[in-house]
C-alpha cells in the first residue's frame, strides 16, 4: 500500500458559498506559492447558491471528505512480505534480516493467510531451550531437510510427511556407538555423520529414520542397498557437520511455528480500531487483508504512532465541532477564518489568520494582494461570490471597509458586476422558494454554539421576502422541534433574513422561559421579529450567548 501526503483545504460541515469558494481560492493560492499536494475539499453537500457559482464559473465541485479519521492504509505503507507455509525456518530468518521485519504472514497455495510467524517465537524455539532433549527435537519433513541443506537425495522414504524427530551427531567411536544407539528411538532419529563408513553402517543397521552424510562424503553402494532394504533415508550434504546440524534444525516448516490465532484487519479500518485490538489483545501485530483476502501488509504497534498523510487547512471556521470528522486526529497546518475563536488547540505552532472581515473570501483576497499574486478570472469570481454571499451583497452589518474596497478589484479581474452577479446569486440560492425539504433547508447553513452549559443549534436562510417562509412556518417549526430532541439542543432556531428589507425573523424551539428572556419582539408563538438583524455571527449569536449564559 502506498499513500502520498495530501493537504486538504476544507471548510465547515455545512458549507455555504463563502466556505466552498474560499477553500478553492486558497488552495490555488498555496499551490501558486509552491506548496505541493494542496487540494480543495468540502465537508458536506453544497447548496443551490454555491452550485450556481460553480456552474457560472465552470469550476468542478471540490472532493467530498466524509471524514479524515486515520485509517490503516494511511500508515501501513510497506510492501507485504509473506512466506509459504511449507518453506523452512531458514528462509524465514533470511526474510527477517533482509527486510528488517519481525513478523511474517504465513500463506497457503492460494495466498490466503494461515498464520503469523513472529521472530521472537522463532528465536525462542531455536535458541532459548537448555534441555538437551528439547534442543534436539525437530518437527520437519525429510523433503524440507533436503531443501534446506540443498542435499543430494540418495534414498528417501515418505519424504513429505511432517514428523517429530530427534537430531543426533554421530561423532562417537564405533565401539561406543552401538551402546549409544540402543538408548535412542531409531525410528525417530536423524543422524548426521561425516565420511565414516563404520558409523554409517551401524546407523543403517539400527534403522534410523534419516542418515545425513555431511561434507559431501561418499557412501558405499553396499550401504545404499542395505538402506533401501531397511527403509532408511539417506541424504548427502556439502555442508560440514556443524552447519548441517544448524540447517537441519532450521528445516522446520514455518507452519509448525506460526501462530494460527492471528488478527486480520482491512485497509479501510480506522487506526483507532487497530489500536484497541493491539493494546488490549495478546497479539503484537495484525495481518492487513484486502477485500479479496489478499495480504497487503502487516500492522504493528509502531504504526500506531505514525502520522497520517492527510493534513488540513481549515477555512471559514476554527472550531473542531464544525470541522470535518476526524480533524482532531490529523495535523492541522493552517486556519484562515473570520469568525470568533473557539475551543481550538494544536500540538505545534501553526499559521492562524483570523480577521474581522465580512467573509473568508475577503481575507483570502487580501492574502493574494499581500503575496503580490493576481488571481485568474475564475478565482476572482469565486472570491467575489463568497464576499457577496456572506455580506448579503454588502448589506450585512458584518461588511467592512476592506470588503467594499475589494469589490472593484475583484469585479475588474472577474469581469462580473457585483450587483447583477449578487442578485443572480441569491435568486439561484433561494431554498425557501425552491420547495427544498425542511430539514435540508435548516441544515444548509447550520452551526452549533456552546453558551455556558448549553448547546445551541442555529440555521440561517436568506429570502427576498417573507411570503414563502410564512407558507412553510409550521412545517419548519415541527422540524426544529425534531432536531432539538435529536441533538439535545437547549435552543434550535432558524434565522430567516430578508436581504431586500434588511431584517429577519427568528423561528425557535427552546425552553419555556425563552419569550421572557430573549429580548426580541414576539410576532407569534416561537417567532420573533429582529429588525435590522442580518448577521447570525455578529448580531444574533452574541445576543443569544448573553441570554443563555444568564439562565
Amino acid at each position: 500500500m502506498k499513500t502520498n501526503s495530501v493537504i486538504y483545504v476544507v471548510g465547515h460541515r455545512n458549507p455555504d458559498t463563502d466556505s466552498i469558494c474560499s477553500a478553492l481560492a486558497y488552495a490555488q493560492l498555496r499551490r501558486s506559492q509552491g506548496i505541493s499536494g494542496v487540494q480543495a475539499a468540502r465537508a458536506g453537500n453544497i447548496n443551490q447558491q454555491t452550485q450556481f457559482v460553480l456552474d457560472e464559473l465552470a469550476i468542478d465541485v471540490p472532493i467530498l471528505l466524509s471524514d479524515v479519521h486515520p485509517r490503516i492504509k494511511d500508515v501501513v505503507t510497506e510492501k507485504a512480505i509473506t512466506i509459504h507455509q511449507d518453506e523452512p525456518m531458514s528462509r524465514a530468518i533470511e526474510l527477517y534480516h533482509q527486510h528488517h521485519i519481525r513478523m511474517l504472514p504465513v500463506i497457503d497455495d492460494a495466498g490466503t493467510a494461515q498464520g503469523l510467524l513472529l521472530l521472537k517465537r522463532a528465536t525462542e524455539f531455536f535458541l532459548v531451550p537448555t534441555d538437551p532433549d528439547k534442543m534436539r527435537r525437530i518437527k520437519v519433513s525429510l523433503r524440507s531437510i533436503q531443501r534446506c541443506l540443498s542435499a543430494v537425495e540418495v534414498n528417501l522414504v515418505a519424504a513429505d510427511v511432517v514428523e517429530d524427530l530427534n537430531l543426533y551427531v554421530g561423532a562417537r567411536r564405533e565401539s561406543s556407538f552401538d551402546c549409544w544407539v540402543r538408548e535412542m528411538d531409531p525410528s525417530r532419529a536423524v543422524l548426521i555423520t561425516a565420511d565414516r563408513p563404520g558409523i554409517q553402517r551401524r546407523a543403517i543397521e539400527a534403522g534410523v529414520r534419516l542418515l545425513i552424510v555431511s561434507g559431501g562424503g561418499a557412501i558405499d553402494a553396499e550401504l545404499i542397498a542395505l538402506a533401501r532394504d531397511n527403509q532408511v533415508s539417506i541424504l548427502v550434504s556439502d555442508y560440514d557437520t556443524a552447519n548441517s546440524v544448524w540447517l537441519t534444525r532450521m528445516a522446520t516448516p514455518v507452519k509448525e511455528l506460526a501462530d494460527p490465532d492471528f488478527i486480520t484487519v482491512r485497509p479501510d479500518d480506522l487506526l483507532d480500531e487497530l489500536r484497541v485490538k493491539l493494546m488490549h489483545g495478546k497479539q503484537s501485530g495484525a495481518i492487513v487483508c484486502a477485500g479479496d483476502k489478499k495480504i497487503v501488509g502487516v500492522a504493528t504497534k509502531s504504526h500506531l504512532i505514525k502520522s497520517s498523510p492527510v493534513k488540513l487547512i481549515l477555512v471559514d471556521h476554527n472550531e473542531l465541532s464544525q470541522a470535518v470528522p476526524g480533524a482532531d486526529k490529523v495535523d492541522i497546518l493552517e486556519v484562515i477564518d473570520h469568525h470568533r475563536l473557539g475551543n481550538f488547540h494544536t500540538d505545534q505552532p501553526i499559521r492562524f489568520i483570523n480577521q474581522p472581515l465580512g467573509s473568508t473570501c475577503s481575507l483570502v483576497a487580501t492574502l493574494y494582494q499581500q503575496a503580490g499574486l493576481t488571481p485568474d478570472p475564475s478565482i476572482a469570481g469565486l472570491l467575489l461570490a463568497g464576499l457577496l454571499s456572506d455580506t448579503l451583497i454588502l448589506k450585512s452589518p458584518t461588511t467592512t471597509e476592506v470588503d467594499r474596497q475589494l469589490v472593484p478589484w475583484l469585479e475588474n479581474l472577474s469581469g462580473l458586476e457585483h450587483t447583477d452577479f449578487g442578485a443572480r446569486l441569491f435568486a439561484a440560492g433561494s431554498l425557501m422558494a425552491s420547495g427544498a425539504p425542511a430539514r435540508k433547508l435548516i441544515f444548509t447553513d447550520f452551526k452549533e454554539y456552546a453558551a455556558g452549559n448549553y448547546l445551541l443549534g442555529l440555521g440561517q436562510v436568506e429570502v427576498v421576502n417573507f411570503h414563502t417562509f410564512y407558507a412553510r412556518q409550521q412545517e419548519l417549526a415541527s422540524e426544529l422541534a425534531a432536531i432539538r430532541a435529536e441533538k439535545g439542543y437547549e435552543l434550535a432556531a432558524l434565522l430567516i433574513t430578508d436581504i431586500v428589507m434588511e431584517t429577519s425573523c427568528l423561528l425557535t424551539c427552546g425552553p419555556s422561559e425563552l419569550p421572557y428572556v430573549i429580548g426580541y419582539p414576539q410576532e407569534a408563538d416561537n417567532l420573533y421579529r429582529l429588525k435590522g438583524v442580518m448577521s447570525r455571527k455578529k448580531q444574533l449569536v452574541p445576543h443569544l450567548m448573553k441570554v443563555f449564559k444568564g439562565l
